[in-house]
């Protein structure tokens, strides 16, 4: 029982300090979904967040199929302020079409980057920072599980990037090539259970004949300290390339600073089919040190109340001497 309280405790603790700042003591990683979380990784804290996936696409009406695999990479810095991160992430793919449609299957094979995208997130706006009625209650397992509404207001932040896309390639539209914007709005809800909420808007490629938007939704549930679920629908709308992907899996928190994961994503329909498999890890080079802070209790500052608590006393002991 005695243990059983421990773990209940560690798992209270651990998030309301992922809710509560920035910086958290365990790596806080955007895997296994492709969503972004509203807060940052915490200043002077490098993460890596990197996977490998299988592709195993059919496309009924013009009778074709792809198969191949794919790595994706997310390189993420805290800069100068909790609220501030800068991003390097892409998804390279390598696999080899090949259409029936003939006697004899012509296979094309491709590879290239699918985005390439340079950019930077701020949190705009923080519900959970200095919320005192939101600390967790340590002896009360049921009191932490209670819903709360002011859970229903999420943290917000922004995103602007930058993609570079390479000249013929064969996983954008006709005409994307070299620059172009990408805005993101990304939300999070976290509630009280281990249920974490997090919403993403994005417009990319803007400026393209063919710019496209897209949501994200994902809900992630941790059910131990270590153990994490999650499921998530993505929406993709362009003339280009439209979809709707479903991804569910998981994460194990190895240490700290070290996460693996697992998911599979999967369509519903067959222009074309999609079905894949990926495994990833995030690993953290933690630098952060919390900013130090002046509560006058240095040995410095007790020795200069001391040095006027006796310069005092000398000036009233020399006025009572006097008065005699």
């Amino acid at each position: 029982m005695q243990r059983l309280k421990s773990v209940i405790i560690l798992v209270v603790l651990l998030t309301y300090s992922s809710v509560h700042a920035q910086y958290t003591e365990v790596i806080n990683s955007n895997r296994p979904g492709v969503s972004e979380s509203a807060f940052s990784v915490g200043t002077n804290v490098v993460q890596f967040e990197a996977g490998a996936f299988t592709v195993k696409e059919e496309h009924t009406p013009l009778n074709y199929e792809v198969s191949g695999f794919g790595l994706d990479f997310a390189v993420r810095y805290g800069l100068l302020f909790e609220q501030l991160e800068i991003q390097l992430d892409g998804v390279y793919q390598n696999d080899t079409q090949t259409f029936n449609a003939g006697q004899i299957p012509v296979e094309n094979k491709r590879s290239n980057f699918r985005n390439f995208t340079l950019g930077a997130k701020y949190l705009v706006y923080d519900p959970y920072k200095n919320a005192e009625d939101a600390k967790p209650n340590l002896y009360s397992y049921h009191a932490n599980r209670k819903f709360n509404w002011k859970s229903l207001i999420p943290a917000v932040a922004v995103y602007v990037g930058a993609n570079f896309d390479t000249e013929n390639n064969p996983f954008t539209a006709p005409d994307v090539e070299g620059i172009s914007p990408k805005v993101m709005i990304a939300t999070q809800n976290n509630f009280n259970g281990g249920w974490v909420f997090v919403m993403n808007l994005i417009k990319d490629r803007i400026g393209s004949d063919f710019s496209d938007f897209q949501y994200i939704f994902t809900l992630t549930h941790s059910f131990t300290p270590q153990w994490v679920v999650f499921g998530e629908a993505q929406g993709i709308n362009s003339d280009f390339y439209a979809d709707n992907i479903f991804r569910f899996g998981g994460a194990y928190l190895w240490n700290k600073d070290f996460q693996l994961d697992a998911n599979i994503a999967f369509n519903t329909k067959d222009t074309p089919s999609v079905f894949n498999i990926a495994f990833g890890a995030s690993y953290r080079l933690d630098f952060h040190q919390d900013k130090k802070i002046d509560n006058g209790n240095s040995a410095k500052d007790e020795r200069k109340r001391k040095q006027r608590r006796n310069k005092n006393k000398k000036k009233k002991d020399d006025f009572d001497s006097d008065s005699l």
